[in-house]
């Protein structure tokens, strides 16, 4: 007897359709798993044998043969359980194959029968919807996740013996209550109302969550570089609602999902300057999500930037210019999002005290500290900040900003961004290209003189004169101008580590 049931792959973060296809024919018994699955399917033969018989249900004696198609997708996971034990029941006979019209399903089984959690449930959903598909058998933890997407119902299977009863009709179908998207409610965390001086550096703050801009802070160490940065994600608006689905979908197929709404906040990554390319940009044997995509729509913080390793610091370079990271194993490609606001805090030299009359560095510790950083990586970077220790009297006076009042004008400056943008496939201003920019970016005549004699002067890149415009506009925004006047475009030139300081001293 040959049956067919329905379950989807996870191909990055994004769902291919599976046909499970079970045949069940006289012979010595066997149990054979074909279509290119790693090894984690190919052991799904023990766990569904053993799960079926220790639920009391019927496992033919006869040569089992399961198809996963297409042959030629890579298949891993322990996601698979489910599809083919269904396809084992139906051909027993415990399921009538009309009982899995319109449905799809994912989990994996234990031993004993039960239905555990697999990670991508959100993009199985997606990919069921896509398929027409309209009911999802899951795991109980991950019922209102399934639901999250209208169109689509999830519904909660606890063991084999439960899957057939709501199959065969006896059983109850309980399905999530969840009809549409829902949002998890955001957590209180750190306030800029903790940072006392730093007025310029908090300037930048603002405009790099305003334009979701890359932002470098340089300082001595204990001046407030980290609690800076990390009080960053308080000041950024929530996400918006395809963003929301985006962010959830990566949570969910890296294993992060703590909750049954779709994320409201965004995502804040700090990983330890140890982490390996493949751990910041993606990949591994099977590829998963990198820092840099766990970040996306987000804050992907490097405390002490310097001491990452030169290579993991120069993988980063094109996706931060793209948006998008591509993975390549073997037979397989990976395409990744990174839309990422890249946040850097580091020492000046290796002492930490470059710049003041603490530093005991030589010439030659302070340019190979230098060199860790490399100039094509710095040119990407919008906002380069320098940290200093506070005085004693910006310590005792009252907190220069709120997080609540900075948060409104960086909502203000994002709405008019949105606005201004919409309709091109993206919303903030460090992720206009050159065509948006010459659509959408007007400077006034004494602003565009002001441009063209600093470029000219050789300080700026040609792509450190787009980000130097691009940062102009998120202050012009943040003050409701429409045109970009000159004091934007100095403010956004002094913040530039390029072309700042020369100007200045010019």
């Amino acid at each position: 007897m040959l049956t067919c049931v329905t379950t989807f792959a996870l191909v990055g973060i994004e769902p291919r359709r599976v046909d499970v296809e079970v045949d069940v024919r006289t012979g010595l018994p066997s149990f054979t798993i074909v279509g290119l699955g790693d090894r984690s399917v190919r052991e799904a033969r023990e766990r569904v044998a053993a799960a079926i018989i220790n639920s009391g249900l019927p496992f033919p004696a006869k040569r089992i043969t399961v198809n996963l198609a297409p042959a030629d997708l890579h298949k891993s996971g322990p996601g698979f359980d489910l599809a083919i034990a269904c396809g084992v029941l139906v051909a027993s006979g415990a399921i009538q194959p009309q009982a899995l019209h319109d449905t799809a399903v994912h989990g994996e089984l234990a031993l004993g029968g039960q239905v555990r959690a697999s990670r991508g449930t959100l993009v199985v959903a997606e990919g069921a919807r896509a398929a027409g598909l309209t009911r999802l058998l899951v795991a109980p933890d991950r019922v209102g996740e399934a639901s999250l997407l209208p169109g689509v119902h999830g519904v909660a299977v606890a063991d084999l013996r439960g899957l057939v009863a709501v199959l065969d009709g006896s059983g109850t179908d309980a399905r999530s209550s969840t009809t549409a998207i829902a949002c998890a409610e955001p957590s209180d965390g750190p306030d800029l109302a903790d940072i006392h001086g730093h007025a310029e550096s908090l300037e930048a703050v603002t405009i790099a969550a305003a334009g979701a801009h890359n932002l470098l802070l340089t300082g001595p160490p204990g001046t407030g570089k980290t609690m800076l940065a990390r009080r960053l994600p308080s000041i950024l608006p929530d996400l918006a609602p395809d963003e929301a689905l985006e962010v959830t979908r990566i949570a969910s197929v890296s294993g992060l999902r703590t909750t049954d709404a779709l994320l409201q906040t965004r995502p804040f990554r700090a990983p330890h300057h140890s982490i390996s390319v493949a751990g910041m940009t993606g990949g591994g044997a099977i590829p998963r999500p990198g820092e840099i995509t766990l970040a996306h729509h987000g804050v992907l913080f490097l405390d002490e930037l310097s001491e990452f390793p030169r290579g993991t610091l120069e993988a980063l370079r094109q996706p931060l210019e793209d948006g998008r990271v591509l993975v390549v194993r073997g037979q397989q490609a990976v395409l990744y999002p990174c839309r990422t606001m890249l946040v850097g805090a580091t020492n000046p030299c290796p002492c930490g005290f470059g710049g003041t009359a603490r530093c005991r560095c030589t010439i030659v510790e302070h340019d190979r500290h230098a060199r860790r950083l490399s100039g094509p990586l710095l040119d990407r970077i919008d906002l380069s900040v320098r940290v200093d220790r506070p005085s004693a009297a910006e310590l005792r006076a009252p907190a220069l900003r709120t997080s609540a009042a900075e948060r409104d004008r960086v909502q203000s400056a994002r709405e008019r961004q949105a606005a201004r943008l919409r309709g091109t496939g993206v919303s903030a201003n460090a992720h206009m290209d050159a065509a948006l920019m010459r659509r959408h970016l007007r400077l006034d005549d004494a602003a565009d003189r002001q441009l063209t004699r600093v470029y000219e002067r050789g300080l700026l890149s040609a792509r450190g004169r787009h980000r130097v415009l691009r940062v102009a506009r998120t202050i012009a925004d943040l003050e409701a101008c429409d045109t970009v006047a000159t004091a934007h475009l100095l403010s956004a030139l002094s913040l530039r580590e390029d072309a700042g300081a020369q100007e200045r001293a010019a």
